[in-house]
C-alpha cells in the first residue's frame, strides 16, 4: 500500500512538473512570437516608406511656375510660366493645365477664378525632358491689393506600349508662387506721373521748337536787311 502512494505522489509531481514546464514554454513561445511581429511590422513600414519614396521620385512634376511681372495693377493682364518635367521611362502628354487664384474684392468679397493654358492640348514630352507652358490671366478692376497664392495643376496621360495607348498618369500641381497686386494709390500715382510726363515731354518739344522758329525767323531777318541795297551818298 505505501508503495502505491509512492507512485501516486511521483506520478502527480510529475504531471504538474510537466504542466508548469509546459505553461512556461507557451509563456516563452509567445513572447517570441510578439518579438518577431514588432520586428516583422517595422520592417513592412520600412518598405512602404521606401516604396513610397521611389514612387514620389519617378513622377511627373511642375518644378517651377513663375509670373511676367513682380507686381501687378488691379485691371492688368499678364502670364503665368509653368515648366512640367517628365521623369517617366515613357513619353507623357498634358491634358490639362491651369492656374487657380483665390483673392479678395475691394468690398471683401472672396472670389476664385481659373485659368487655362493658350497652348493647344494635348501636347507630348519625352521621357526625362522639360517643357514649359504659359497661362494668361486677367485680374479684375476692382481686386483688393495684396499677396495671392495661385494653385498650379496639370493633367497628364502616359504612353503604354505594352498595349499601344494612353493611359491616365499624374496629376501634378505646384503652389510656391506669390502674386503681389498693388494699391490703387499706386496705380492713380503711375497714372498721375505718366501724364505728367507726357506733358513735360510736350511741353520741352514746344520749347525746342519755338527756340528753332526764333533762331530761324532772326536768321531770316539777319539776311534780308544784310542785303538790301545801299543808297549812294552824294557829295
Amino acid at each position: 500500500m505505501a508503495e502505491v502512494q509512492r507512485l501516486y505522489s511521483e506520478s502527480v509531481s510529475c504531471f504538474h512538473n510537466s504542466f508548469v514546464n509546459m505553461r512556461l514554454f507557451n509563456s516563452h513561445y509567445v513572447k517570441e512570437v510578439e518579438k518577431l511581429s514588432k520586428k516583422f511590422a517595422i520592417s513592412l513600414l520600412i518598405v512602404l516608406a521606401f516604396m513610397g519614396m521611389v514612387q514620389a521620385a519617378v513622377a511627373t512634376s511642375i518644378t517651377t511656375a513663375s509670373p511676367d511681372k513682380t507686381a501687378y495693377l488691379a485691371g492688368q493682364t499678364g502670364y503665368i510660366s509653368a515648366t512640367i518635367y517628365n521623369d517617366k521611362n515613357e513619353k507623357i502628354r498634358v491634358t490639362e493645365l491651369s492656374a487657380t487664384i483665390n483673392y479678395y474684392y475691394v468690398d471683401g468679397t472672396v472670389y476664385i477664378q481659373k485659368f487655362f493654358t493658350s497652348v493647344s492640348l494635348p501636347t507630348e514630352i519625352p521621357a526625362g525632358e522639360s517643357e514649359t507652358l504659359q497661362i494668361p490671366i486677367s485680374l479684375p478692376t476692382n481686386i483688393a491689393h495684396g499677396y495671392t497664392s495661385p494653385r498650379i495643376e496639370a493633367y497628364t496621360d502616359i504612353w503604354h506600349p505594352q498595349d499601344d495607348r494612353w493611359i491616365t498618369s499624374d496629376h501634378p500641381t505646384y503652389s510656391n508662387l506669390k502674386l503681389f497686386i498693388e494699391t490703387p494709390y499706386r496705380q492713380a500715382f503711375e497714372e498721375e506721373q505718366a501724364t505728367n510726363n507726357n506733358l513735360a515731354n510736350t511741353m520741352n518739344m514746344l520749347s525746342v521748337t519755338t527756340l528753332i522758329f526764333a533762331a530761324t525767323s532772326g536768321l531770316l531777318l539777319y539776311l534780308v536787311f544784310a542785303r538790301r541795297p545801299r543808297l549812294a551818298v552824294q557829295t
